[in-house]
């Protein structure tokens, strides 16, 4: 009998994405709320997405059920 596949964590699957190359794209932190404490120059940077660091790789690929 096959074994059963693992589900995807629904959590990580909407805020992870997986790039051409393998690596894992994320979103930036601090930008929910309190915008009036930050500066344009920063809120601007947090708009752009980032790459998840290589010791985190692994965990998140995880809860993608494996990736592709």
């Amino acid at each position: 009998m096959a074994k059963t596949k693992m589900k995807t964590n629904r959590a990580a699957a909407k805020r992870f994405k997986l790039t051409g190359k393998g690596r894992i794209k994320r979103n930036k932190a601090y930008h929910g709320h309190l915008f009036t404490a930050k500066s344009p120059k920063r809120l601007r940077n947090l708009r752009k997405s980032g790459i998840l660091a290589p010791s985190d790789e692994a965990r998140a690929l995880k809860m993608l059920a494996g990736g592709k």
